[in-house]
């Protein structure tokens, strides 16, 4: 009997603690519904009581809200730096289409400063694609016989000479380029009035052959072309020699091969075409 008297005790004490707390409740709501001054110094008195009660629960509840508040704009940060990181990139795209356009504004503008003789017309072209090949050094501009171009023609980008036409559509050409095994244009050197042949092996720096007294050649002397055979304008600049380590005198292109994109192709007003173009060399197979 003791044992099923307890779950009815729990009960009771269960049923006496609600009706507690509702009757403080009532009788708290009626107090505060009251007004007038002996009721509000009791609230007044209450309010004094329960309040040093109430801050040790209140600093949990701030800590809580803050971390909260906190996480809040944590997120709110990294949603805008995830932002920033879209837009960043979105950027840098353009950031590299202006550094293009950029250089090719300045290649375009060094074509510009490149003086050329009264006699001479030229076309400017885009350089579309080249050979990619360590034994056969050419490439494909983007102006052909409609723009007046013909075999060859001199190629020049905005320091100096880079190669020759050596074949011609309608609207492309080949650029043959005179690093190539292909390639033999005569030349002059002006310091010492010697002429001789920039022969191409498909290295970086042409060999200059045939020079008649090579004594009288110093190291950092300047070529150009000579305008012999009628076949190229002379004058153009074409480098500067240096010798090799097998004591070989080479020179040093001044046209910049590994940015080249816009070329311009020289012709003479008059060109006295007493060759044909399967006398050019590097023309036998084209």
């Amino acid at each position: 009997m003791a044992k099923k008297s307890k779950p009815h005790r729990s009960n009771s004490w269960s049923v006496l603690a609600t009706t507690s707390v509702f009757i403080c409740l009532t009788f708290i709501f009626i107090l505060w519904r009251i007004d007038n001054t002996r009721t509000e110094l009791i609230r007044t008195q209450i309010i004094g009581f329960v309040a040093p009660l109430t801050t040790p629960l209140n600093y949990p509840i701030k800590v809580i809200g803050d971390l909260v508040t906190y996480f809040e704009i944590y997120s709110s940060l990294l949603e805008e730096n995830k932002e920033l990181k879209r837009d960043l990139q979105y950027m840098t795209g353009w950031k590299e289409k202006a550094l293009q356009l950029e250089q090719k504004n300045a290649q375009l503008r060094a074509l510009n400063n490149v003086k050329l003789s009264e006699d001479l017309i030229w076309v400017t072209g885009e350089l579309m694609a080249d050979s990619g090949s360590p034994f056969y050094q050419s490439g494909v501009i983007n102006i052909g016989l409609k723009d007046g171009i013909k075999n060859g023609s001199a190629a020049v980008d905005g320091l100096g000479l880079v190669g020759r036409i050596a074949g011609v559509g309608q609207n492309v050409s080949r650029v043959l380029f005179l690093t190539d095994i292909s390639s033999a244009i005569p030349i002059k050197i002006r310091r010492v009035n010697q002429k001789g042949l920039l022969i191409g092996d498909n290295s970086q720096w042409p060999l200059l052959e045939f020079i008649e007294e090579k004594a009288l050649i110093n190291v950092g002397d300047r070529v150009f072309t000579s305008g012999d055979g009628n076949v190229f304008p002379s004058d153009i600049l074409v480098g500067n020699i240096f010798i090799d380590n097998k004591k070989k005198l080479r020179v040093k292109p001044v046209a910049n091969f590994e940015s080249l994109e816009f070329l311009r192709i020289l012709n003479t007003r008059k060109i006295v075409a007493d060759w044909t173009e399967t006398d050019l060399v590097g023309m036998e197979n084209f």
